[in-house]
């Protein structure tokens, strides 16, 4: 039976299952993203089955880079639609502009976690030292 409608023949395409172990997130968390918009399927097989592409991985590990970070689903949703936009003009001056506020937020974020890993270091080793 044939998928319909078909991705382009040259794309690699998987199912969710394929997706999941590819970015070690569980299904029920792709569905999740999928139902909230910020990761629909980009076709179904006949049967219904959500179809993935390349790209799509490749979208979702955006997503997954975000996650620890602190991301709220509509911040990812933002940055990916800069992504998008980015893509097809990469002049767009308002999307460049986004794109940077997303760095230094991701910045941020991220010297907040190297704090609290150090904090933890920190405290594990004073534990073992008593």
């Amino acid at each position: 039976m044939t998928d319909t409608p078909t991705p382009a023949a040259d794309a690699r395409t998987m199912h969710i299952g394929d997706l999941a172990e590819a970015t070690g997130l569980s299904q029920r968390t792709i569905r999740h993203y999928d139902e909230v918009g910020l990761l629909p399927a980009t076709t179904r097989s006949e049967g219904g089955f959500r179809i993935y592409t390349e790209s799509d991985l490749q979208r979702m590990f955006v997503i997954r880079s975000m996650k620890p970070l602190g991301f709220t689903l509509e911040e990812m949703a933002e940055l990916l639609d800069t992504v998008d936009a980015l893509a097809a003009d990469t002049t767009d001056p308002d999307a460049r502009t986004r794109l940077s506020e997303f760095i230094a937020q991701a910045e941020q974020k991220r010297a907040k976690l190297a704090l609290n890993l150090s904090r933890a270091d920190s405290f594990i080793q004073d534990l073992r030292g008593k």
